[in-house]
């Protein structure tokens, strides 16, 4: 029997380039998700999400991200090629890192939130556009 990838809201929908918040609409338009952002019954039964810590508003709830990747495409979304993915972190990190008074987050904060197997990429590609800045990973200590 195959494992089931379980992820939250953020990560779902980053997979198809869409929020969290218009990922989780489209999972209460299944019915797979209530209006307090809980996953429900139906959801839970046929193995769509699991709730780990009850009474958290839905924070805690993990999807499966196979059967609810079923149910975005269903809704018109596709995922995003990791070539996407790429030029939209590219795009991004050069115009924090070019600054702005109306941005208070820095591009190394953004950065964080860069997925580990794209930060080459996007270090490449911030390069050949000329950019200074580069993504930096912490290496964590053991």
């Amino acid at each position: 029997m195959a494992t089931s990838t379980w992820v939250n809201l953020h990560d779902l929908g980053r997979k198809f380039g869409i929020s969290a918040r218009h990922c989780g609409r489209v999972l209460e338009r299944e019915g797979w998700r209530d209006r307090h952002g809980c996953p429900t019954p139906a959801a839970l039964d046929m193995g769509a999400a699991e709730q780990r810590a009850p009474h958290r508003k839905g924070r805690s709830a993990l999807w499966n991200a196979e059967l609810c990747s079923v149910v975005l495409e269903r809704q018109g979304h596709h995922p995003l090629s990791q070539d996407q993915h790429v030029n939209q972190w590219t795009d991004l990190l050069e115009a924090m890192a070019a600054g702005s008074a109306s941005i208070t987050t820095s591009a190394d904060q953004m950065a964080e939130e860069l997925p580990s197997n794209l930060v080459d990429a996007v270090n490449q590609q911030l390069n050949r556009r000329g950019c200074r800045y580069q993504v930096h990973r912490q290496v964590k200590k053991a």
